[in-house]
């Protein structure tokens, strides 16, 4: 029912999310494991969603020139990756506050244009279940990347946590990139 195209895009966010998911409400112990505050929580956060606010417009409206949309996308899951390694040098809020709007910035790169090739390559006659596709495993693959992250960080490490996340995001980010090619 998938084509080849919707397939790419589908399993490549899955692959992300899982990477993606693993830090999940594991970012309150470790802001508070660099000397953050309740107030440093939710402003990692904030940066994070209002960088992400901002940018998603914008870059929303340029992606719509012919050809933008697969670039923009990729290089959004790319520093995604980037910014996730970026964690391991994180030592004060101000540290973390840079990367929480890095990844703003990658996501505002990559949410909207993974939405638009996902409508734009769904099938139309099963779009509720396409879509429905879409969002049932991003809520699975995110719930099941929380338990394995707090997994990861009670017997191992946040260190290795986020070498983990980063791999996995490259491969994400890899395996998206084959939609670039002709299929």
């Amino acid at each position: 029912m998938l084509n080849k195209k919707e397939k790419i895009l589908l399993y490549s966010n899955n692959l992300w999310l899982l990477g993606e998911g693993m830090f999940g409400p594991l970012l309150a112990v470790f802001t508070e494991k660099i000397g953050g505050s309740v107030l440093d929580i939710s402003s990692a956060w904030a940066t994070y969603l209002i960088t992400l606010g901002i940018l998603v417009i914008v870059i929303g409206k340029l992606s719509d020139k012919k050809g933008r949309k697969e670039k923009f996308m990729i290089a959004g899951f790319a520093l995604n990756a980037i910014f996730t390694f970026g964690y391991l040098f994180v030592s004060s809020t101000s540290h973390l506050f840079i990367i929480q709007a890095g990844l703003g910035l990658a996501a505002a790169l990559a949410i909207p244009t993974w939405n638009s090739l996902y409508a734009k390559y769904e099938d139309k006659k099963h779009d509720g279940f396409t879509w429905g596709l879409a969002s049932g495993e991003s809520s699975i693959t995110t719930g099941i990347a929380i338990i394995i992250g707090g997994f990861i960080v009670t017997t191992l490490s946040f260190e290795a946590l986020f070498l983990i996340m980063g791999s996995i995001q490259i491969l994400a980010t890899l395996y998206q990139a084959r939609i670039l090619r002709k299929l």
